[in-house]
C-alpha cells in the first residue's frame, strides 16, 4: 500500500507548516489509520508498539481541538514514565511550533511541585504527565480538568503493569464525560479492555501488527553459549558487528551496573540506567546517550520504557526476558521507520525454553548461532563522538537552543559542525560538543556569556 501524505487529511495551515519543517511528509501506518478517526472526534483504541508514530497521531488531533484563547487544560496525555512523558511533550511542542501561544505543561514525578503549580496558575492548554503527579495536582486543586476535550492514555498496558490502574480511574473521574478518549497500548489484555469499556464510547479499533513489522526490518539471532561465556559473547558481538550505538538489556539493576563496568573496562563506553538512579542522574545518562556522547546504554525494562531512539543500530539481550511480549518490546527499539535493525540475544542452556516461547509468539522459527562464529577484533574501541556539557540555565531563564549555539559559534569561535544536540530543560541545558572542541568550549563558557548572562558549565562524565 502506498504511503498516504499528510496533505490527505484536514489540518490547519499552521500544522501543515510544522509538519513540513519537521520533514514529516507521509504518514506511518498508525497515523494513516488512526488520524482520520481522531480528527473525526471518535474514541479510538490503538494497538501499536513504541516508535510507530503514535504521538503525531494523537498530537495532531489534539492540537486541532485546542482553542488558544482559552487558557484552561483542554488536552491531557498520561504516560507511564517521566521519560516517555518528556518525549511526548517535546513532540507536541514541535507539532505546535507554528501555532500561536500554545502552552504545554509537564507534570511528572521527580521534579519540584512548586514550579509545576506556578506554571498551571498561569494557564495551560495541554498537560502531559505521569499518573501519580497528575493525581497530586488534582488532589491539591492546582489542576482542574473541567474544560478537557481530549484525554490520551499512552502505553496504557505499561501503566497497568506499574500499578497505576486506580490512579488512572481517579484522574478520569475528574474529567468531563463529553470528551474524546484515545487509548494506546502495545498489547490488549483483559484489563485494557475493561478500562476501554469504562471510559470510551463506541471506540474504533486500530491494530498495527508489531510481529509482522518485526519480521520485516529486524535481523534477530540467538547465541547459545555456556553461562561462563555470557560476558565474552557480549564483547564479541560488539567486536564483530561494530555498531555505532546500542542498547543492552538486562533483567536486574545489579546486572546493569556490572555489564556497564565490564564494557567500560574493555574500551566500550557505556552507561547504566536503572531504578536506583536519582532523576538527575537519569537525565544526564539519557542526554549523553541521545546526543552521541555515550554510544551504549545498559538498561532494565522499566528504566528504558518510553525511550524513542532514532537510528539505533543494535539491541542486545544480555539475558532473555521471561515474557515474549517484553522481548518484542525490547527489540522494537531498533529497525524503526523502515530501517534495518539488529537484535541479538545471549542465551544459556537454562534459558532455551524462552526461545521456544518467542518462536510461538512471533510465529516464526528462531535463528540460532554460537560464539565461535563471531570474528573478534582485540583492537576494537567504541567511544562517543561528542562530550556533554551541562549549563545552569534553561527554559525558566528563557534560554533557547539558538542562544547557546549562537554564543558558542559567535564569541566562542567554535565551528557549527562541532556542536551537536542541544537539550533545554527547565533549569539546565545540555549541549553536545565534539571531543576535539571541548577545551575551546569550556574556556569560553568559563568567562563568556549566553544570552547576556554568565553561566556555570561542567562536563558530564
Amino acid at each position: 500500500m502506498a504511503a498516504s501524505p499528510f496533505t490527505s487529511v484536514t489540518l490547519s495551515p499552521a500544522l501543515h507548516d510544522a509538519l513540513q519543517a519537521l520533514g514529516y511528509h507521509t504518514m506511518t501506518d498508525v497515523q494513516a489509520q488512526a488520524l482520520p478517526l481522531v480528527l473525526a472526534g471518535r474514541d479510538v483504541v490503538v494497538r501499536a508498539k513504541t516508535g510507530s508514530g503514535k504521538t503525531a497521531a494523537f498530537g495532531l488531533g489534539m492540537l486541532t481541538r485546542i482553542n488558544p484563547r482559552f487558557f484552561g487544560v483542554q488536552g491531557l496525555v498520561l504516560c507511564p514514565t517521566r521519560e516517555l512523558a518528556e518525549q511526548v511533550g517535546r513532540e507536541i511542542r514541535r507539532l505546535a511550533s507554528r501555532m500561536t501561544n500554545i502552552k504545554v505543561v509537564m507534570l511528572c514525578g521527580g521534579k519540584p511541585f512548586g514550579p509545576q503549580r506556578d506554571s498551571l496558575a498561569h494557564g495551560a492548554h495541554i498537560v502531559v504527565g505521569t499518573p501519580g503527579r497528575v493525581e497530586d495536582h488534582l488532589r491539591k486543586q492546582t489542576l482542574t480538568l473541567d474544560g478537557l476535550a481530549v484525554l490520551v492514555l499512552d502505553e496504557a498496558d505499561r501503566m497497568l503493569d506499574m500499578g497505576f490502574a486506580d490512579t488512572m480511574r481517579a484522574i478520569i473521574s475528574k474529567t468531563p464525560k463529553q470528551r474524546q478518549t484515545l487509548l494506546f497500548s502495545a498489547t490488549y489484555p483483559e484489563d485494557i479492555q475493561a478500562i476501554s469499556r469504562g471510559v470510551q464510547r463506541n471506540p474504533e479499533t486500530v491494530t498495527i501488527d508489531a510481529v509482522a513489522h518485526t519480521e520485516a526490518v529486524i535481523d534477530q539471532c540467538f547465541f547459545e553459549v555456556q553461562k561462563h561465556e555470557r560476558k565474552t559473547t557480549l564483547l564479541a558481538l560488539f567486536e564483530h558487528y561494530q555498531p555505532s550505538n546500542a542498547v543492552v538489556f538486562c533483567n536486574t539493576k545489579k546486572q546493569c551496573a556490572e555489564v556497564a563496568d565490564f564494557l567500560n573496562e574493555h574500551d566500550v563506553e557505556a552507561r547504566a540506567i536503572h531504578g536506583d538512579l536519582d532523576q538527575r542522574d537519569r537525565d544526564q545518562v539519557l542526554a549523553q546517550f541521545t546526543n552521541d556522547s555515550c554510544p551504549v546504554l545498559v538498561a532494565t525494562d522499566v528504566a528504558a520504557r518510553g525511550l524513542d531512539i532514532k537510528g539505533l543500530a543494535l539491541v542486545i539481550n544480555f539475558e532473555l526476558p521471561r515474557d515474549p511480549q517484553v522481548y518484542v518490546h525490547r527489540i522494537g527499539r531498533t529497525g524503526r521507520a523502515g530501517e534495518l535493525g539488529r537484535a541479538y540475544s545471549i542465551v544459556v542452556p537454562a534459558e532455551t525454553p524462552r526461545i521456544r516461547a518467542i518462536e510461538d509468539y512471533q510465529q516464526q522459527p528462531a535463528a540460532c548461532d554460537v560464539l565461535a562464529s563471531l570474528d573478534r577484533n582485540p583492537d576494537y574501541q567504541l567511544q562517543g563522538l561528542y562530550v556533554t556539557i551541562q549549563l545552569d540555565a534553561g527554559r525558566k531563564s528563557k534560554v533557547r537552543a539558538g542562544d547557546i549555539l549562537g554564543a558558542l559559534t559567535g564569541e566562542g569561535g567554535l565551528e557549527g559542525s562541532a556542536i551537536g544536540k542541544i537539550t533545554i530543560l527547565d533549569t539546565s541545558s545540555y549541549v553536545a560538543v565534539h571531543r576535539s572542541a571541548l577545551r575551546q568550549a569550556m574556556n569560553y563558557l568559563s568567562q563568556g556569556k549566553v544570552k547576556g548572562r554568565s553561566v556555570r558549565a561542567r562536563r558530564i562524565r
